[in-house]
């Protein structure tokens, strides 16, 4: 949120999707909480295990730092993506972070919305009613 949406936010880690399968735990173990890279950068990378990204989020990926390293390629998810992805635990923070990027003109309710009913929520496991809600309350509050 800070990097690319120029939102200010009090974070010392890095939260990622692992796009390639099986490398989160090697992630983790080279650049995780208490690595060599974070007692020397005083950042680390962790995995984000709680988040349900809407589907074909993948296609709207951002790029971040291109061409800044050889090995690596970050990317971010697009601020409605972001958004949607932090729905389902709606903690704090969370609202803080929507509320942020919608007053910062970086959502547009409707494609909330149209992501949220068409990406989102046919692959919520339980508690839909609970999260239209919720969807419905940062609708309200934020636009």
């Amino acid at each position: 949120m800070t990097q690319l949406y120029g939102l200010a936010r009090t974070s010392s880690d890095v939260d990622f999707l692992g796009v390639v399968p099986n490398v989160w735990s090697h992630l983790t173990d080279i650049a995780g909480k208490g690595s060599a890279l974070h007692r020397k950068h005083k950042v680390f990378l962790d995995a984000v295990t709680v988040a349900t990204a809407p589907e074909n989020y993948e296609q709207r990926l951002v790029p971040m730092f291109p061409g800044a390293w050889r090995r690596l390629s970050l990317f971010a998810l697009e601020a409605h993506d972001l958004a949607l992805s932090k729905l389902e635990r709606n903690i704090e923070r969370d609202r803080d972070d929507v509320q942020q990027l919608a007053r910062a003109g970086k959502l547009n309710p409707e494609i909330l919305k149209e992501r949220y009913y068409g990406e989102l929520r046919p692959n919520l496991l339980a508690h839909e009613a609970q999260h239209d809600l919720t969807l419905r309350l940062w609708l309200e509050s934020y636009w």
